[in-house]
């Protein structure tokens, strides 16, 4: 064999090892590589899945926990508002019927008629005595007719 025809069947069969290689790589996934890409893609979305359960426990969590603690506050003023109601009633000046008390966040309002300076003194006085009150808005009207 002469040199050229050596050049000619060297560059032959790396044109025919070059043909095959590209073949190969055209060919269609098998049943397997198919199964081994479903289950990685099932993975990646199960992993997705379980971060956005993760980050939607958490926020459920929280508001459940602010739930709770507004409840709590609540069945707080409406006990402040009984004890105060209650104390009004056994003051023989202060109609406890005609005094509005209302409580929000442990700050107690009270509006309505006071017969005297002392009667409204005194219902202040009454009020800031509950457990739990941090203040005390006296609005009510001296003087008014209860």
């Amino acid at each position: 064999m002469n040199k050229t025809q050596r050049t000619l069947s060297v560059l032959a069969l790396s044109t025919a090892a070059l043909a095959l290689t590209a073949c190969d790589q055209s060919k269609p996934p098998t049943v397997g590589e198919k199964i081994d890409n479903g289950i990685a893609r099932a993975q990646e979305a199960a992993t997705e899945a379980k971060q956005d359960m993760q980050a939607a426990g958490s926020e459920i969590k929280q508001d459940a926990s602010q739930a709770g603690t507004n409840i709590a506050d609540g069945a707080a003023d409406m006990t402040i508002t009984t004890k105060v109601k209650t104390a009004l009633a056994g003051d023989g000046q202060l109609s406890a019927l005609a005094i509005n008390v209302d409580t929000s966040n442990k700050v107690v309002t009270l509006t309505g008629p006071a017969p005297n300076q002392a009667a409204s003194d005194r219902a202040s006085s009454l009020a800031q005595a509950v457990e739990g009150v941090t203040e005390v808005k006296n609005l009510l009207t001296v003087g008014a007719k209860s």
